[in-house]
């Protein structure tokens, strides 16, 4: 797995250009929405004596929701423009594959590098809401892995689908399921507010397991069965996400 390494490397020194401003979002984001929806949304929240699991604040609710879904958020971006500029545009792809790397050192090289990138995130997240007091057990450090996780259950498919992309096709993609994902898989409420249709649809969804294994995790309430089914729907999917990209890329770049 030389090559991937190499391919992180090389997304690396791309990134260095970048990072302080990236870094400084990544803990101004979280910030802002804790302070807004947590606190300043949350007081109104908690006045209405709403019921929320193990009887916890709205601001405990919200914060390991947040820090699923901004994983989620960060993948689908940097999975979806960045790589099908690769493909399409810039040709980065073809040039690298001119060279001994192979396309499986491509797919890895490029799911590493966003491991990384989610981990900065997932880290800065979880050092705010530290901050904020919220994290009720030391099991909080394993809810950085579990946000990355959940980022990857994401990037993996958005990498096979940028793959098969001429031209720019995200926009339905963001607006149609990651926005609808972060608004009804649990980030604010929990679905079992929303009618049983929706709730079927909701857990099955990537995000709710994310969230699901994130806020357990940091409120130590996750049960021993819950986190089995949680962890495995994510790494199954980032699975199925990895074997597509492998053939979608062998597909465009060896067509």
């Amino acid at each position: 797995m030389i090559g991937a390494i190499r391919m992180v490397q090389r997304n690396a020194l791309v990134y260095r250009r970048a990072w302080r401003g990236s870094v400084f979002f990544s803990f101004l984001q979280p910030t802002l929405f804790l302070i807004a929806m947590g606190v300043g949304v949350g007081r109104l929240v908690n006045r209405g004596d709403a019921s929320l699991p193990a009887g916890v604040d709205f601001l405990d609710f919200l914060a390991p929701g947040l820090l699923a879904a901004a994983c989620m958020q960060t993948a689908s971006f940097e999975s979806s423009w960045p790589i099908s500029g690769k493909m399409t545009w810039q040709r980065t792809y073809e040039a690298i594959t001119a060279t001994p790397m192979r396309i499986r050192d491509l797919v890895f090289g490029e799911l590493a590098w966003m491991a990384v990138r989610l981990s900065t995130v997932a880290i800065a997240f979880t050092a705010i809401i530290t901050l904020f007091g919220v994290p009720r057990s030391p099991l909080v450090i394993l809810a950085v892995p579990a946000a990355v996780l959940t980022g990857l259950a994401f990037s993996a498919p958005i990498i096979a689908y940028a793959a098969t992309r001429k031209r720019d096709h995200f926009n339905g993609l963001f607006r149609f399921i990651i926005t609808p994902l972060f608004l009804f898989s649990g980030v604010f409420f929990p679905i079992a507010r929303l009618p049983e249709p929706l709730q079927t649809v909701a857990w099955f969804t990537p995000l709710f397991h994310g969230v699901e294994l994130v806020r357990g995790l940091t409120l130590n309430t996750l049960e021993s069965p819950a986190w089995l089914i949680h962890a495995a729907y994510l790494v199954s999917l980032t699975v199925i996400g990895i074997g597509a990209s492998l053939w979608a890329f062998r597909r465009r770049l060896h067509a």
